[in-house]
């Protein structure tokens, strides 16, 4: 059977799953934030998204990066395990990213080198549940270490760097829930790279379910004992949807015996991972600072420092999660495109890799401007009817050019990782983020947040056409990825 017709029915199955978790998930989600904007109103919106830049920087430093090389990692150990492939028959006898020959002759994302602690060969490989197990060593070392350190340093950072004291009792309670987020991160990376994806999509949906469902607990609590809603509520529903989401996920884990080096394992993970974490870490820290000059540049153009929160609050709190909304379709496809293209490589199936990349490019322009239509026609309308709010309307209508570029540069992104090409996704994350945050500093005190929206759209816009000007340059690239 052709290896095309053995993969399509995982991609679109393992979509589908994740795409309908995504849509409750993002449904729930929605109806959320009015429940929150109405309780909080738009000035507490806009100090509780100030601290979120944080949450998703500690997550993307302690398991965002690892959860992908566990999934690469697990898709290509299973398809060495698996009777009559490459690996496993001994034909392949330069063994590729997930493993290394006697010589310990390894690729590495860095080029050729010494990356194995031992010889890997086909009947000693680090199978599944040894590369989750280095997985989740690694993940856990680094988020007991951040959590350590947001919870002593949470005053500092929010009065130096947030400028928002108010900050400072939510990232201590968000610190609680990173090694929660880290477990669940590495578990769902495992389940990705087996193609199983009903675990991740299930605990995704738990986890909001719990948040959203806490939260309304909580403030109901508040309001019989006749107390002052305070932000902490929010960020405890944080904490216990993530531990739901671990505690539901680990139910489902059943190991094989660990076989291979663990050692070998967490080097192997670390050398893929360090170029992602590098990337979503400097990404992160760049959004944390264009979050935090946001305000600062909004009064320069004339508002208050409430006004600037509000607008602030209405932007990140209202209209973005509605232009994002969609996108729950290209991330599905996305996560399970990673393993995919990683055993496409594995078995040097340079064809379907190309077809991968066509097929991405012609339903995520589709999709996009399909959204960018409705979004212009429906913007205002969805601002004042589920808002109430004739800004998050004018903010919707603008964001909506953003939606072809932005599905795009997501799924083309998730091929350059799934080859291994993490550097170039770092480069033009990196560009596009530098894009953005030089409109905060230079338009947003000439023309306000409307500059900064079309900043958005025009680093969207670079960062799709330059993923794609890799891989069609490197159709040469592609096949010099596969020969490595």
């Amino acid at each position: 059977m052709k290896y095309d017709s053995l993969r399509k029915h995982p991609l679109m199955a393992g979509t589908m799953l994740l795409t309908l978790a995504g849509i409750l998930s993002r449904v729930i989600g929605f109806f959320y934030r009015i429940f929150l904007s109405q309780k909080i109103g738009a000035e507490g919106m806009g100090i509780y998204q100030l601290t979120v830049p944080i949450y998703v920087l500690t997550i993307s430093l302690t398991s965002s990066a690892i959860q992908t090389a566990i999934s690469r990692f697990v898709a290509q150990a299973a398809v060495a395990g698996v009777p009559g492939s490459r690996r496993s028959s001994g034909e392949n006898k330069r063994a590729p990213l997930g493993g290394c020959s006697r010589k310990n002759n390894c690729q590495t994302p860095f080029g050729r080198g010494r990356l194995g602690l031992r010889g890997f060969t086909s009947n000693d490989y680090c199978n599944e549940s040894c590369y989750l197990g280095a997985g989740l060593i690694l993940s856990l070392s680094l988020s007991f270490l951040c959590t350590y350190f947001l919870y002593q340093f949470a005053e500092p950072i929010a009065v130096h760097f947030l400028e928002e004291p108010r900050c400072t009792s939510l990232l201590q309670i968000i610190a609680l829930s990173i090694p929660f987020g880290a477990v669940h991160s590495c578990i769902n990376g495992y389940f990705y790279g087996l193609k199983k994806t009903f675990v991740p999509a299930t605990s995704q949906l738990l986890e909001q379910i719990v948040r959203v469902a806490g939260v309304w607990l909580f403030f109901e609590i508040s309001m019989e004992k006749y107390q002052a809603i305070s932000l902490n509520l929010v960020v405890w529903g944080l904490v216990a949807g993530e531990a739901a989401a671990m505690l539901f996920s680990m139910s489902f884990v059943r190991l094989k015996k660990s076989r291979g080096s663990k050692m070998q394992a967490m080097e192997q993970i670390f050398f893929l991972s360090l170029p992602l974490t590098a990337n979503r870490v400097m990404v992160n820290l760049l959004q944390s600072l264009e979050a935090v000059m946001l305000p600062g540049q909004l009064r320069l153009y004339g508002y208050s420092s409430s006004e600037a929160l509000s607008v602030y609050g209405i932007l990140t709190g209202m209209a973005l999660p509605m232009v994002l909304f969609p996108s729950v379709l290209t991330n599905s496809v996305s996560v399970m495109l990673l393993p995919l293209i990683a055993e496409a490589q594995e078995k040097q199936e340079r064809r379907y890799i190309i077809n991968a990349v066509k097929k991405t490019c012609f339903y995520s322009l589709l999709l996009g401007f399909l959204c960018t239509v409705f979004f212009l026609i429906t913007g205002k309308w969805i601002g004042l009817i589920l808002f109430s709010n004739e800004l998050a309307g004018t903010f919707i209508v603008i964001l909506g050019w953003i939606c072809p570029f932005l599905y795009l540069s997501t799924t083309l992104h998730s091929i350059l990782n799934g080859l291994g090409k993490t550097t170039s996704t770092f480069l033009l994350n990196i560009i596009g983020l530098g894009i953005r945050i030089a409109f905060v500093l230079f338009v947003i005190p000439l023309a306000g947040i409307k500059g900064y929206l079309w900043g958005t759209l025009l680093s969207q816009i670079c960062m799709a056409g330059g993923a794609l000007l890799m891989l069609l340059i490197r159709s040469g690239g592609i096949k010099k990825t596969l020969h490595k």
